[in-house]
């Protein structure tokens, strides 16, 4: 019977050298799978395509998802501000401090504004300032097209960290769901192997217990 001969392979294998140890060891755990020899059963070949398909999606897939995070998140922030345009606006109200904050931080609070409108009119509106500001001085606000009060758009080097950091998110989440999915699988390929051993064993064993006795 072919398992009970790769059974007995097994055993005399792991016997004589102790068995698959260090770095070969497991090189040869992987490799073998994909050699045609007598220990090797269907579903370890497609547990050995399944772990190539993981780190495929893993390597290959986690390098285009967070690239294409990244630029999509780039292009956000590209065009954010793009629509969004700096003008210079008047302070109307006191800004209201926060009672913990310290004089001399540059904690920032709401206060009224005023920005001139294209058509020569003024708007008003409440957006968040230093809570150093007095009223009468000037600050740079930000609107958009409707000429609302928007808040600032990240810089250069603040969209940058972010769209690596998002790039990275996704390739993470990509590659943990490839690794769960697959030690799920593997999981299952593990029982149903188990499952055929002990069938086969069920078979064997009575046989080499006589030839024993």
């Amino acid at each position: 019977m072919t398992s009970a001969r790769a059974d007995c392979q097994i055993r005399r294998s792991y016997g004589r050298g102790g068995g698959a140890v260090g770095v070969h060891g497991s090189a040869r755990k992987w490799l073998w799978r994909w050699r045609s020899n007598p220990l090797r059963r269907h579903d370890d070949i497609i547990e050995a395509w399944l772990v190539l398909v993981m780190w495929a999606v893993i390597v290959g897939g986690g390098a285009v998802a967070g690239l294409v995070t990244a630029q999509t998140a780039q292009d956000g922030f590209a065009r954010e501000r793009a629509e969004l345009n700096p003008v210079r606006a008047v302070v109307l109200t006191n800004a209201v401090r926060s009672p913990a904050s310290d004089e001399s931080s540059a904690y920032r609070t709401s206060a009224t504004v005023r920005w001139p409108h294209s058509d020569g009119t003024y708007r008003t509106g409440r957006t968040l300032v230093s809570n150093q500001v007095q009223p009468g001085a000037h600050v740079t606000v930000w609107v958009d097209a409707r000429d609302k009060l928007a808040s600032p758009p990240a810089g250069p080097v603040d969209a940058l960290v972010s769209s690596v950091l998002l790039g990275l998110g996704s390739a993470s989440i990509l590659a943990g769901a490839a690794f769960g999915t697959a030690s799920l699988a593997r999981r299952r390929l593990d029982r149903r192997r188990m499952a055929q051993w002990d069938a086969e064993w069920r078979l064997v064993g009575p046989r080499w217990s006589q030839r024993a006795g």
